[in-house]
């Protein structure tokens, strides 16, 4: 199930990021300081008591060159399209503003819930000067200090009472679904019409949970998938194409609903820092990845060129050891039968359970195999192992110290369940816990 998202909004140096900053904390999940796997802090988790969502900070998304009102904009429409509430921050000291304004009335024809937040409220005197701001009509406003956390509580008791009914009901375990993420142009529209084709089996286009989503489930082989596509997407335009950050923010929602994600590369372009950035969102988010290069016809080739590109990719993508990697081109439809069999194999994969008894004798033999090792005259011992969740598969070993398990050791554990039990496509987890 999705979470719900908070937009923040707001003409420049109104303290959005202070705010943003503030409300994450350290909650920021940064899972592994790997290269290639960053986060991007203009998205990220929040909580408040009970409720956990996502968080946008529009303050970071820019334009280069284009005008101070062309950016407001796209920044306002980022979060009109992508949020369920909307935190519309202004700047106490500053009072009502010409762009306070313009944001103001794109927030009105969004039909989205608004919440005023007055920035910069440091001190009780202050608060005199904020009842100007009713005029903007939001209704009830909030006085608020990013830089001492005054007034948070309230802010989010309000946002959180806007969040919608999101859908309970359990997706059904048998239809695979995944989502093709990337930079804009890299292909992904192509490869969706590619797969559909003219052979396909629509059952229906639905809703999805994520706002504007729209869910394509096929059937191919007798096995069901669906696509999940985001109608945004679709969207042109200087504002869309020329954002990269936006194409973050559309690939984390569609990460969050999917069990497999397609990675995509553009052959021709070669790989990007982007693309690692992308693609580690799907590894954070524990998520099964196929890395699909595409427009692999437009790249000269010769007996060499694919591991070449191959091994490319595996010195970019570390993270993403676990990944397979297919060639295709869209356009062509060249080599696009290779890839449903790869989501399947990385969708069972990632919902694979083994027996406890068969884990226990893998972990004895990689025992017997490189004893474990001595931190401070102190030696690990590993009683046993169980799995204790799938998607992705998760492992819980029970030891006498887990500060002594090393992340070598983890990682040569790892390497040894993936010899014995196989696991492409998805990541595991191994966590050591103390035995009682």
């Amino acid at each position: 199930m999705r979470k719900s998202v908070i937009a923040i909004v707001g003409r420049p140096n109104v303290g959005k990021s202070t705010i943003f900053n503030r409300l994450v904390g350290d909650r920021i999940s940064i899972v592994e300081d790997t290269p290639g796997v960053t986060r991007d802090r203009i998205y990220a988790e929040a909580e408040w008591l009970t409720t956990n969502f996502n968080l946008i900070d529009t303050g970071g998304i820019e334009l280069g060159d284009e005008p101070l009102l062309v950016q407001m904009r796209a920044q306002a429409q980022v979060a009109i399209d992508e949020a369920d509430v909307i935190i519309f921050m202004v700047n106490g000291r500053d009072g009502i503003t010409g762009a306070d304004e313009e944001v103001a009335k794109l927030l009105f024809k969004s039909n989205k819930p608004v919440v005023l937040a007055v920035n910069k409220v440091d001190n009780p005197e202050m608060r005199e000067n904020i009842y100007e701001f009713y005029s903007l009509g939001f209704g009830e406003l909030f006085p608020i200090s990013g830089t001492h956390g005054l007034g948070l509580g309230d802010l989010l008791d309000a946002a959180v009472e806007h969040f919608p009914e999101l859908n309970q009901t359990e997706e059904d375990e048998d239809i695979i679904r995944f989502s093709l993420i990337g930079r804009p142009n890299v292909g992904k529209s192509s490869l969706v019409n590619s797969l559909l084709g003219q052979d396909r089996v629509i059952v229906s286009k639905i809703a999805g949970t994520t706002r504007d989503a729209i869910d394509t489930p096929f059937t191919k082989d007798g096995k069901d998938f669906v696509i999940i596509d985001t109608a945004g997407m679709r969207k042109r335009g200087k504002i869309y194409e020329a954002t990269e950050k936006y194409s973050i923010i559309r690939a984390l929602k569609a990460i969050e609903r999917s069990d497999v994600v397609l990675s995509l590369i553009d052959a021709e372009a070669g790989i990007q820092e982007q693309d690692k950035k992308i693609a580690g969102y799907a590894h954070e988010a524990g998520k099964a990845v196929v890395i699909v290069v595409n427009k692999w016809d437009t790249v000269e080739t010769d007996e060499k060129t694919m591991k070449e590109f191959e091994d490319d990719i595996r010195s970019n993508f570390r993270f993403l050891d676990y990944a397979q990697i297919v060639f295709l081109s869209a356009k062509t439809k060249k080599r696009t039968h290779t890839l449903l069999p790869r989501v399947l194999e990385a969708s069972e994969n990632h919902a694979k359970r083994v027996q406890s008894s068969v884990l226990n004798e893998v972990i004895m033999d990689a025992l017997a195999m490189n004893p474990t090792p001595s931190i401070k005259g102190q030696k690990l011992k590993i009683f046993y192992a169980t799995q204790v969740s799938v998607k992705p598969p998760s492992f819980v070993v029970f030891v006498n110290d887990p500060e002594l398990m090393h992340f070598t050791y983890e990682r040569f554990l790892e390497n040894r369940i993936r010899e014995a039990f196989g696991f492409e496509g998805t990541p595991i987890k191994i966590f050591a816990r103390r035995r009682s």
